[in-house]
């Protein structure tokens, strides 16, 4: 999980590196057609996430609710290396990436304990308002760069909370006969 959300994370390059994309007015997947290392990073952190859903999977408990977290991992992967395969088509997988967070974080606020659900709400209503944020900034045209943005924070951190809990949780008690 952490090499996933670091190379999805590499779209904070457009800072040292020349892109022509302004950050504050094109959305953040016109870096995909800027230098091949944005297109890159996000193919590795797709497989990354892809990968991430199997381990996951073993860890989490056994119910439908945590299965359909490491499964909602593996897809947002999938998804993502589609969008560095097909960078065009970046508006309508977007959209199919906040389905597939939102579908993964409900599943977290089914199953995590309370401390670590309360986080997960948390997360689900920044992913509501950056999803309705980039709606509504494409269709008037101001600060889609900034709320795309924003979006990608709101994913990676998600991811990198989620992948925290992998390593802190309890681990699973066996009866001793």
């Amino acid at each position: 999980m952490g090499v996933a959300v670091l190379a999805y994370s590499g779209w904070l390059l457009e800072f040292f590196l020349p892109t022509g994309v302004s950050p504050v007015r094109d959305p953040a997947e016109a870096l995909l057609a800027g230098p091949p290392v944005f297109r890159i990073l996000l193919a590795v952190s797709g497989v990354a996430f892809l990968l991430a859903g199997p381990p996951l999977h073993r860890l989490g408990p056994v119910q439908w609710s945590a299965r359909l977290s490491s499964i909602s991992v593996s897809a947002f992967g999938a998804i993502v290396l589609f969008q560095a395969a097909y960078p065009e088509q970046s508006d309508v997988l977007s959209s199919l990436l906040n389905i597939v967070l939102v579908a993964g974080v409900i599943s977290l606020i089914m199953w995590w304990p309370p401390g670590w659900r309360r986080l997960a709400v948390i997360g689900l209503v920044l992913v509501g308002a950056t999803w309705l944020a980039v709606v509504l900034a494409r269709q008037l045209g101001t600060f889609e760069g900034v709320f795309t943005r924003a979006q990608l924070v709101v994913r990676a951190v998600l991811y990198g909370v989620g992948g925290a809990y992998a390593f802190v949780k309890p681990a699973p008690r066996h009866a001793h006969r």
